[in-house]
């Protein structure tokens, strides 16, 4: 394994087209065994059109990070605030997490995820839950789970055009 010094930075509207470019290797690399080609296309225009990008950057209240190394881009993790858990914790939704296919598994998972938790932190002192969608045949649920994700719930979410997210929901207790 070799050894990166990753840095993250906050993402803004200026770095769109580099997620879409990201995504456009990662996401179909994550999923060409697990979604079918029209599905895959689908969710590329849904989630990662310059569009769509926007609008979750600008009204959805979506936070982006995106991860690099020396000068090369390296992943990408995007998050927002949810309405609070009836018990009053403060709910966050890890919407995105990827790594480049040439950068895996040399801890740059981890290290957004510490990223997540930290800006969580610096919204909130009370105890607060993120959660997360993974498609049940994702293999990264083994990795969540190392992170200390635990599977909360599972369902077939409806996204348009005829197609389901089947997923687990993973969540991880972020305390003061």
């Amino acid at each position: 394994m070799k050894h990166y010094d990753f840095e993250i930075r906050s993402a803004t509207s200026d770095d769109i087209a580099l997620i879409g470019n990201m995504a456009e290797v990662v996401f179909r690399e994550t999923y060409r065994n697990i979604l079918s080609p029209e599905q895959m296309e689908y969710m590329m225009e849904w989630m990662y059109s310059a569009h769509s990008l926007e609008k979750q950057m600008d009204i959805l209240g979506h936070k982006y990070f995106i991860a690099s190394v020396e000068g090369r881009s390296a992943g990408y993790m995007s998050l927002n605030r949810e309405k609070p858990l009836p018990d009053g914790t403060e709910l966050f939704h890890l919407q995105k997490i990827y790594v480049m296919p040439d950068f895996q598994k040399n801890g740059l998972g981890r290290l957004l995820i510490d990223k997540a938790i930290d800006y969580v932190k610096t919204l909130s002192s009370a105890p607060c839950r993120i959660e997360l969608n993974v498609n049940r045949n994702n293999p990264a649920v083994g990795f969540y789970m190392n992170m200390g994700f635990r599977k909360v719930r599972q369902g077939d979410f409806y996204i348009g055009n005829g197609f389901y997210m089947n997923d687990y929901i993973m969540a991880v207790e972020i305390l003061p």
